[in-house]
C-alpha cells in the first residue's frame, strides 16, 4: 500500500520491531505516530523521524480508544495501524508447563490479544465509514507453531492470529486490509539466548519491518520474514503427532543445556 503522506500508528514503538516499523514507514514517506507504554522511548523513536508520540498501554481499552481519537483529531486519519506491542512471560519453572500464575496469564492476554481487539474495535467503524484502512498485527511464529518455555506466549499468540483471521474474513470486502506478521527469531530484548527461535536464524528488526511493509503492499495476510516457518507449519499440520514428538525432544535438549 502507498504510505507517502499517510498516517501510520505503531504500538510498542519504543524499541525493537516497533521502532523498526516506525522508521521503515517514515522512510516510505508516512507520517508516523509512535505509541508505547514507555512514553520517553516512543518520543525518542518519533524524534528520529520527525513523527509524533503518545504514551499508551495497549491493554487499557479506554486509553486505546482515546489515543486513536486523539491521533485522528491532531495528526490525521489513520491509514495503517501496526499493532505491534507484545509481552513474553516465560514459565517460572521451565520443567512445569503449568507454572505461570493467573496474573501472568492476565497480563499476556491483555497485551498480546486484547491490544489488537481494543484497537480494532475503535478503528474498524472508522474505516468502514471512509472505505478502508490497514491493520498489521505482530503475532509471532509461535502463533503458527508453539513456544517452548512459555505457555502464555504460545496460547495468546494463537489467539491473536485467530482474531486477525476473523477480521480478514469479515472485512476484506470492505476495503480493510489485515495482515499478521509472524517472525521467528528477531534480535530484540525479547529473544533469549536459550530460546528455540535463536537456533534457527535471527533477523534484525529492520529486516522484519521491511518484510512486513512489503508483505502488506503485496496484499498478503500471513507475512513470514523467516520462510522456513511456512514449512514448519506444513509439517505440523500434516503430522501433528510427529511434530509434537519432535518439539518434545527439542524441549528436553534445551532443558539439558541449562546451567
Amino acid at each position: 500500500m502507498e504510505l507517502s503522506g499517510r498516517v501510520v500508528a505503531v504500538t510498542g514503538a519504543a524499541r525493537g520491531i516497533g521502532r523498526a516499523l516506525a522508521e521503515a514507514a517514515a522512510s516510505r514517506g508516512a507520517r508516523v505516530v509512535a505509541l508505547d507504554r514507555d512514553g520517553a522511548g516512543a518520543a525518542e523513536t518519533a524524534a528520529r523521524r520527525g513523527g509524533t508520540a503518545y504514551a499508551l498501554d495497549v491493554g487499557d481499552a479506554e486509553a486505546v480508544s482515546a489515543a486513536i481519537t486523539r491521533i485522528e483529531a491532531e495528526v490525521g486519519p489513520i491509514a495503517l495501524y501496526a499493532s505491534n506491542a507484545g509481552v513474553l512471560e516465560r514459565d517460572p519453572d521451565p520443567h512445569l508447563a503449568t507454572s505461570a500464575d493467573p496474573e501472568q496469564w492476565a497480563r499476556s492476554f491483555a497485551v498480546n490479544v486484547m491490544g489488537h481487539v481494543h484497537a480494532a474495535r475503535a478503528l474498524v467503524p472508522l474505516w468502514l465509514a471512509r472505505g478502508g484502512g490497514a491493520f498489521l498485527g505482530t503475532v509471532s511464529a509461535a502463533g503458527l507453531l508453539s513456544q517452548i518455555g512459555s505457555a502464555t506466549y504460545g496460547a495468546t499468540k494463537h489467539a491473536a492470529l485467530a482474531f486477525l483471521e476473523h477480521l480478514a474474513i469479515a472485512h476484506a470486502e470492505d476495503g480493510i486490509r489485515v495482515a499478521a506478521l509472524c517472525p521467528q527469531g528477531v534480535d530484540t530484548a525479547m529473544l533469549g539466548a536459550a530460546s528455540a527461535a535463536a537456533r534457527d536464524g535471527v533477523l534484525a528488526p529492520a529486516a522484519v519491518a521491511e518484510a512486513a511493509l512489503d508483505g502488506l503492499a503485496a496484499g498478503r495476510f500471513l507475512i513470514l520474514p523467516h520462510p522456513q516457518v511456512a514449512e514448519y507449519a506444513r509439517r505440523r499440520a500434516a503430522d501433528p503427532e510427529r511434530w509434537l514428538s519432535g518439539m518434545g525432544r527439542l524441549r528436553r535438549a534445551m532443558l539439558a543445556e541449562e546451567p
